[in-house]
């Protein structure tokens, strides 16, 4: 996941739809979390 942009932290919402095994976390999310370099914060 590079951009090219310079950033911190990354910021996320989460709605939760996304069945029983992503309860709190949708799949993009999910993706995110499992995969980035950068803390992230997930708002739900």
């Amino acid at each position: 996941m590079k951009s090219g942009h310079k950033c911190d932290l990354i910021v996320m919402a989460s709605h939760g739809r996304r069945g029983l095994k992503r309860l709190l976390l949708g799949s993009a999310t999910q993706h995110v979390l499992t995969h980035s370099h950068l803390p992230v914060l997930v708002l739900m």
